[in-house]
């Protein structure tokens, strides 16, 4: 299965079209960086505190009081695929900014080489690597603006790819009412090398906007998030569903509509955070990611695809996170996170 995984993320990257997961390349930078965002079915760009983890999907996020914070992050994903994210952050008194740095990986193993007539004749690995380098600052009361840039790496066999991004996010919180609104440029940039020579393959830009607000009587936070703003149509085009049969005459209006409607709600993402305790020290996470789900469900068969749900607790000096997102019936993403910070050992 983990070889099969491989080989369809390698032809995604040379030019297959299909859904939006193959519509570019380094589709790893839409993985989730840490427990908290599986949780919350894997978007979060509206949150302002100490997780510095936030920084990397969006830079608008970044705040002082993520200065000294380090996370370090792994997941387990589907066939032995593992994922993961360190990231750190430092404010600036002189310059009022937050900087933050980290590292995306993403490791799919070992697989065996073989020639034509399936005769081993080896082994050969594959991976991928972004670095960022992020700053944040509070422009105004209420605005904050924040930009990444980073430098991506993929080596998958004998093949390689280099590329350049940056994003671009703001928000604007409004403390007397809990509301936070964000919205992010993601993985705007450029290929530098690509895998065949050929034709430079896209990266997997998207326009995210979302809302946020805690409540007042309960110690509840929820989001909604618009995915791919900058594209409208997400929908798969399965040819095995009546949805899509726009020349049967009579059938056409209502499946229209009904296209219509299915696609607006794979656009968002909805999410909700417990926040328990004086400082809030336990946190409880459910989220219900569309996309994922609908085009990951088995028909006639229930399962969880695109819900998620996570805890985090803080022990000590430490905050420790486990997220949990479900993508099919073959399996889930198990995702875990400890992070600190590094001014209190001090």
């Amino acid at each position: 299965m983990r070889c099969l995984f491989f080989w369809m993320l390698l032809l995604v990257s040379t030019g297959l079209f299909g859904q939006v997961g193959g519509l570019s390349t380094f589709m790893f930078l839409d993985l989730p960086t840490s427990a908290r965002i599986t949780g919350l079915a894997d978007h979060l760009i509206t949150v302002r505190d100490a997780d510095v983890s936030l920084a990397f999907s969006n830079p608008g996020v970044l705040n002082p009081t993520m200065h000294g914070q380090i996370s370090f992050n792994h997941a387990f994903l589907l066939a032995d695929v593992q994922h993961g994210y360190v990231g750190y952050g430092h404010f600036v008194p002189k310059w009022q900014t937050t900087l933050h740095s980290g590292v995306q990986y993403i490791n799919y193993g070992d697989f065996s080489s073989a020639d034509l007539f399936g005769n081993i004749n080896g082994t050969f690995d594959a991976s991928e690597y972004a670095i960022a380098f992020g700053a944040g600052k509070q422009l105004y009361e209420r605005l904050s603006v924040g930009v990444n840039a980073k430098l991506i790496s993929s080596q998958l066999e004998s093949y390689n790819a280099l590329a350049v991004s940056t994003d671009i996010g703001a928000t604007f919180h409004d403390t007397s009412r809990n509301i936070v609104i964000g919205i992010v440029m993601k993985n705007w940039g450029t290929t530098l090398q690509t895998y065949t020579d050929k034709e430079k393959e896209p990266l997997p830009r998207e326009l995210q906007v979302a809302f946020s607000k805690q409540l007042r009587y309960l110690p509840f936070r929820f989001s909604v998030i618009y995915r791919y703003l900058n594209r409208w149509n997400i929908l798969y085009d399965d040819p095995n569903t009546e949805e899509n049969t726009f020349l049967l005459g009579a059938l056409e209006n209502a499946n229209t509509e009904n296209v219509f409607v299915k696609n607006l709600f794979r656009h968002f993402v909805f999410n909700g955070e417990f926040l328990l305790g004086k400082k809030e020290n336990l946190r409880i996470r459910l989220g219900y990611n569309t996309l994922r789900g609908q085009e990951l469900k088995v028909n006639d068969l229930r399962s969880l695809a695109g819900f998620s749900f996570g805890v985090g607790m803080k022990v000590n000096r430490f905050r420790i996170d486990y997220g949990q997102g479900s993508y099919h019936l073959a399996g889930s993403n198990n995702h875990f996170s400890i992070s600190t910070n590094i001014a209190e050992f001090k």
